[in-house]
């Protein structure tokens, strides 16, 4: 990359580039240089090859260059390649829906809760359905946390149970019911074939069937879990990548207090 990229001030940065038309960029900027990574179901050899670059072609990429390949196994070959990109975007014109809650520090969380709410907040995690990973829950959960980010079993305020995986929906919604939980945290990790998504919408039409979807404050993450998915499944909110506990009691808290505002304000009219 550019040694001068890396010299500039920012505050001549910005000036550089045109924000409604980005494109990747590789060793200058606008190359539109690109490394893309993949598999295709033929065998290793100079015709594999060829397939590579002719597929980079028709996606509409320029001056494609196998760099590696090698077999997989008989009849799959992996490669990685570099071409240029053509198109661009207009970032000044993207809207990605995000939590809109303040993140505050755990220390922050606690005080918020005994300032606004007066007890602790139950909240129950799991990764439901047939998804067997807790690195998530866990990151989430458990005491130590994740990257020096405590998890919700260190709050004072937060009253904290992790079910670990593969907790079917139906145990899920009876554990909450039994403990009188405040929110719930659902993690996918599992995702072939959109397994996640079933998942996820079967555990809310679970939660309607029983009375208590609009009880409960309801999250879920992994890392395809977008903010804009969970909300048409109807969840309160979904963590995606780069998210930790502080992200999510911060909300929890935040939108428990929003809702008692709520009930009271209809309560008076």
């Amino acid at each position: 990359m550019s040694e001068g990229l890396y010299s500039m001030e920012a505050k001549d940065f910005d000036k550089t580039l045109d924000l409604k038309k980005v494109k990747p960029y590789g060793d200058t900027m606008n190359d539109g240089k690109m490394q893309i990574s993949f598999t295709l179901p033929v065998p290793f050899g100079d015709e594999a090859t060829e397939a590579a670059k002719q597929l980079l072609k028709k996606m509409g990429l320029k001056d494609p260059l196998v760099v590696f390949s090698r077999e997989l196994t008989p009849g799959f070959t992996f490669f990685n390649c570099y071409a240029a990109c053509t198109e661009t975007v207009d970032y000044t014109g993207i809207y990605v829906p995000k939590v809109e809650s303040a993140v505050m520090s755990m220390e922050e969380t606690d005080e918020y809760i005994k300032a606004n709410i007066g007890r602790h907040l139950v909240v129950l995690g799991a990764s439901t359905g047939t998804d067997a990973h807790t690195v998530g829950i866990d990151a989430i959960m458990n005491m130590k946390g994740y990257a020096g980010h405590y998890g919700l079993e260190r709050y004072e305020m937060i009253d904290a149970l992790n079910m670990g995986s593969q907790v079917a929906n139906e145990d899920f919604i009876a554990k909450a019911i039994e403990m009188h939980a405040d929110a719930l945290l659902v993690s996918q990790t599992v995702t072939q074939k959109d397994v996640h998504i079933k998942n996820l919408t079967e555990l809310v039409e679970l939660l309607e069937a029983e009375g208590l979807r609009n009880k409960v404050i309801l999250v879920c993450g992994g890392a395809r879990i977008t903010h804009e998915l969970a909300k048409e499944l109807g969840y309160d909110a979904g963590f995606g990548m780069n998210t930790y506990a502080d992200n999510v009691a911060s909300f929890i808290a935040q939108e428990f207090v929003a809702r008692m505002q709520a009930r009271s304000a209809s309560e008076k009219e």
